[in-house]
């Protein structure tokens, strides 16, 4: 906690994300209480964001901007089933009035895309990754004071979220669509290897593919996605959001809820990044759950 409240001032917080506690997050439920507190409209373009996190009054958002597609084919030969598109990675830092106050470029060559982050009270984690599954990823540690990057190590797999486990000083990470769970053992200093062993399971939960994710103590992550509902030919398929706290020691979800709210596009609210802390009540969370010139969604939720 000393070292985050360090961090807030450096960055001219005004105090530091209240930590989550997973007995709060335990007791959501379909009856819980959804209050939008606020809008507020980014003044750019956000492109596609992926995490975010909240270090007093700045937020720091992971987002890929493509810039050629990937194109799908079944008959690459290559063991991929698309070509790696182009891209730009980015890492903005935002004040909350929705003001950019710094962009940094993260990635290199095919791996453009960014996925969920963490804040582990001292850096910022990000890995970024080629925007296909099965493929490869970088892992970043981040000062958020001077936003100099480090690269960690690499990982043969698309990695699309990512927590540090500062309890077992560990990583965990889920692969493209949340179907693998990964951990990765750091040394007392918080630092890995080129290639640090690493344990994979598989994910035995199938609601929503998560999109990003934080550690919330107790051994436990919280992570928020989304699934694509297939519908009868002719519709739309039906975004369901949700809210999983899963269990880092066995890979298992503890407690799962249904999001149902959407933005007045349509959209998912959990589509994109979220952040959540607590207040007096219940829980505060932040959403970006559209592109572009996206909106910052503000809730309180009362369990």
């Amino acid at each position: 906690m000393a070292v985050a409240v360090a961090t807030a001032a450096i960055l001219g917080g005004a105090g530091v994300q209240q930590p989550v506690l997973p007995g709060v997050i335990e007791k959501l439920s379909r009856a819980s209480v959804w209050t939008l507190e606020r809008s507020v409209p980014l003044t750019f373009s956000a492109h596609h964001p992926q995490g975010m996190v909240k270090i007093g009054d700045r937020l720091f958002v992971s987002s890929v901007e493509v810039k050629v597609p990937t194109r799908r084919s079944e008959k690459r030969g290559d063991g991929f089933d698309r070509d790696a598109g182009e891209g730009v990675g980015h890492l903005f830092e935002v004040t909350m009035a929705g003001e950019l106050v710094a962009d940094q470029i993260l990635g290199e060559g095919t791996m453009y895309h960014p996925g969920g982050i963490d804040f582990d009270g001292s850096h910022i984690w990000v890995t970024v990754a080629e925007y296909r599954p099965n493929s490869r990823s970088i892992v970043y540690r981040i000062d958020p004071a001077t936003r100099k990057a480090t690269e960690m190590f690499r990982v043969a797999d698309h990695l699309g979220a990512i927590v540090r486990n500062t309890d077992d000083n560990t990583l965990h990470a889920v692969s493209w669509g949340s179907r693998w769970f990964y951990r990765f053992a750091l040394d007392a200093n918080g630092n890995a290897n080129a290639a640090p062993a690493s344990i994979r399971t598989a994910n035995p939960s199938h609601y929503v593919d998560y999109q990003d994710c934080k550690y919330v103590g107790a051994r436990r992550m919280l992570c928020t996605g989304i699934a694509d509902v297939p519908r009868p030919t002719g519709a739309a398929s039906l975004q369901l959001g949700g809210v999983d706290l899963i269990d880092l020691a066995t890979g298992r979800p503890v407690h799962q809820v249904p999001v149902g709210l959407l933005t007045p596009s349509g959209v998912s609210l959990t589509r994109n990044p979220s952040v959540f802390e607590a207040t007096a009540s219940g829980l505060r969370a932040y959403f970006l759950p559209e592109d572009g010139k996206a909106t910052l969604c503000v809730y309180r939720i009362e369990p």
